[in-house]
């Protein structure tokens, strides 16, 4: 008997043992079991050394998961079968989803950092009074091209990709919004228009432009265009100012006819389980010192006008990625168009594609 008890007791002080090493190695890395944090943002989109920074700040464990485009990750979000804490949808898609009663309303008082933000970012459309969202990045869809390989064209508006010089030179981005939209904007029309009439008539005239295009793509066009493979490009801001470092010979522009200004901000989606978190992580990255080396990293604009006063002078007044009010009042952020209508953009840029060939 005296055995057994002995036996016991050595097994009582093992379990012990071992209970509180598993505490001490949780405190040292600053983590608990359930105190962790699960974003989900674009590929690339935020300087891994600002959440290695704000693990150690806040003692919560970071999980960074990725997602491609909108739709895919407002459908994962809608399954519930991963709990995500904090995503970085763009406009129409944050409208979408407080509609699908997605969202978790954000607590301002969590959220002093807000007071940095550029008052012009705040209040839009998709998000009314942000009362779901808190700009993180925000940019324009324009022209790049190569000044070595076209030396002609001084690209000022969407109709010179109609030019017949650049037979076989272009790259289209693969988004039905933005090559519609730069065909209804081509005609004076918004980028938001559910006139089919005027749909059509943007179809037609897109479809006048496939001689010139070369191929309709991802992110390849980083890769083609800073290896000169192709001449010219349609593609976002941040994306560009990536392939200007790159490439000396290239150049970005915003059509004089407007254009699509776009913002990702971050939002918790209805299923997090770590709210409280998820604020301190907002807050975080709307400091303007953490903001201004996101933006420094990413490439991307930032809407923290606290943060832009910290970039280099060659970043902050560049009109190209920071442009004036007057470049931004032919600017539209894209609405919320509807599934329907949505559906009808998908079907006109399906026909165009399958025109091309």
């Amino acid at each position: 008997m005296k055995q057994l008890v002995r036996v016991f007791g050595v097994v009582i002080i093992a379990a012990v043992l071992m209970m509180v090493l598993a505490f001490s190695l949780n405190k040292s890395e600053g983590y608990s079991g359930g105190n962790t944090l699960t974003i989900y943002n674009w590929g690339d989109y935020v300087d891994p050394a600002l959440l290695k920074k704000f693990e150690k700040e806040s003692g919560i464990k970071v999980i960074y998961q990725t997602f491609d485009s909108n739709e895919a990750m407002m459908t994962k979000i809608e399954q519930g079968g991963t709990t995500f804490d904090i995503a970085v949808p763009s406009d129409y898609a944050i409208s979408k989803m407080r509609e699908e009663n997605l969202l978790i309303p954000l607590d301002k008082s969590k959220l002093p950092n807000m007071k940095y933000l550029n008052p012009r970012f705040m209040d839009l459309s998709f998000d009314e009074g942000n009362k779901y969202s808190m700009p993180y990045f925000w940019g324009t869809l324009g022209i790049i091209y190569n000044k070595k390989m076209i030396q002609d064209i001084p690209f000022t508006s969407w109709n010179d990709l109609w030019r017949p010089e650049l037979k076989n030179q272009i790259l289209l981005i693969d988004g039905a919004r933005e090559v519609m939209g730069l065909g209804l904007n081509s005609l004076g029309y918004s980028l938001n228009s559910k006139n089919k009439v005027e749909l059509q008539e943007a179809l037609m005239k897109l479809k006048e432009m496939t001689p010139n295009v070369k191929a309709i793509v991802g992110d390849e066009i980083k890769i083609l265009m800073a290896g000169d493979e192709a001449g010219v490009a349609v593609t976002f801001s941040g994306e560009a100012a990536e392939m200007l470092s790159e490439n000396e010979n290239l150049e970005y522009v915003i059509p004089k006819e407007g254009s699509n200004l776009w913002f990702d901000n971050m939002v918790i989606p209805k299923t997090a389980k770590n709210v409280d978190g998820a604020h301190k992580f907002i807050n975080f990255m709307l400091k303007p010192e953490n903001a201004a080396q996101n933006a420094e990293y990413v490439g991307y604009a930032t809407p923290n006008e606290a943060a832009v006063k910290l970039l280099p002078k060659e970043i902050s007044s560049d009109k190209r990625f920071y442009p004036d009010l007057d470049q931004l009042k032919n600017l539209e952020v894209y609405d919320n168009l509807g599934k329907r209508m949505l559906s009808y953009y998908n079907e006109l840029f399906l026909e165009f594609k399958m025109y091309r060939k």
